[in-house]
């Protein structure tokens, strides 16, 4: 990709950043995938009822690989290969899937629209998402029968990808579409999505699905199983296999639209596309664990000041870190209040929001800049 000078009032591509040489890159990316690694593993032997942690790795070893270190018995049949391996495992997985792929489509979302304060929540996908769950679980399509699982995961889409239409439509009226006017048109349809979810709660005569959408809307990862993994690891695998080859891409749009066209790049284009797909992704993610906000939001900012803004370095740093936090966030959720379970998306705006506020207040800080 050659060199271009960013036009005027348009951000550069910050080259700063705390690990500068390509080496210490590849030794970072590494160290986080050996977190990661340590982090499931952990992961899976705390909660209301602590499991060693060598058990644990044990367990997870004769499971996945058919090495047997230790008693035989107790690797397969035992009380504690029981909750690691048909409990805790797939909440785990599940949460490092949910955690990557809200971190990449805040990272798509921030530079399609070249705001700092873009996510799927903001821009109003995400509640585009939670109505068309809403209506499936109060309504009664898709949680039952036939569809099960995927009929719920195909009203969240249906309702992440028309909110994120709407979005597109709304703010191409009267002119050019920009950056500013993606977002405000993002919280109107946030708006619009949450007034509606609240009517379709509000005249639901469904006590129990009234109650699930409550927790469910607030995010939890408690219904984590087997069988839920396949569509939200396909979706995300899918997702990151293709945004990680799309850096340049990304690396221009940082640039504005007038460098765009000096390289031969068709920003709205790219731009639309892009938003639809991160629609899809955030339908599959919300239809799986509900709402958990900050994550696309608060992940790729840390990140940025880590690795610097170049999609190349950026993309897969948030969406190994976007996983571990999410991982050792849900940790919390179900071992700080003893006997019980805080919602995950509680936790994350506890977190998140004390974090953006110190970076709106940082100074010296801009979005892709120096």
């Amino acid at each position: 990709m050659s060199t271009v000078q960013p036009a005027a009032n348009q951000p550069a591509i910050r080259k700063e950043s705390l690990i500068a040489s390509r080496t210490g890159f590849l030794l970072f990316q590494l160290a986080l995938i050996a977190v990661a690694i340590a982090s499931v593993g952990i992961a899976v032997a705390l909660g209301q009822v602590d499991i060693p942690i060598s058990d644990s790795y044990r367990i997870l070893i004769y499971q996945l690989t058919g090495i047997q270190i230790g008693d035989p018995q107790s690797l397969v049949s035992g009380p504690s290969a029981s909750i690691i391996w048909n409990i805790r495992f797939p909440r785990v997985l599940l949460a490092l899937l949910v955690g990557a792929g809200l971190s990449m489509c805040g990272t798509i979302m921030q530079a399609s629209v070249q705001n700092p304060l873009a996510d799927p929540y903001i821009l109003g996908v995400s509640s585009g998402a939670s109505l068309g769950a809403t209506f499936s679980i109060l309504i009664g399509f898709g949680t039952a029968g036939i569809l099960g699982q995927l009929g719920l995961a195909f009203w969240a889409f249906a309702g992440a990808f028309g909110a994120s239409l709407l979005v597109l439509m709304l703010a191409g009226l009267g002119g050019k579409m920009s950056s500013v006017k993606l977002v405000l048109s993002g919280m109107v349809i946030n708006a619009l999505c949450t007034a509606f979810t609240d009517f379709i709660i509000y005249i639901a005569n469904n006590a129990e699905g009234i109650r699930s959408v409550t927790f469910w809307s607030m995010g939890s990862l408690a219904a984590a199983q087997w069988d839920r993994l396949p569509l939200v690891a396909v979706v995300t695998g899918l997702a990151v296999l293709l945004f990680l080859l799309q850096f340049r891409i990304l690396n221009t749009m940082l640039l504005g639209e007038e460098a765009a066209v000096t390289l031969g790049v068709n920003l709205f284009a790219y731009r639309r596309i892009y938003l639809i797909l991160t629609a899809g992704v955030t339908g599959v993610l919300v239809a799986s664990c509900g709402t958990i906000g900050f994550v696309g939001l608060i992940i790729p900012h840390i990140v940025r000041g880590l690795v610097g803004s170049d999609h190349r370095r950026l993309m897969p740093t948030s969406i190994l870190i976007g996983g571990i936090f999410l991982v050792w966030t849900d940790v919390a959720a179900r071992t700080i209040v003893p006997k019980s379970e805080l919602p995950i998306g509680i936790l994350t705006a506890l977190i998140g929001a004390p974090l953006f506020m110190y970076m709106l207040i940082r100074k010296g800080y801009e979005f892709g800049g120096k």
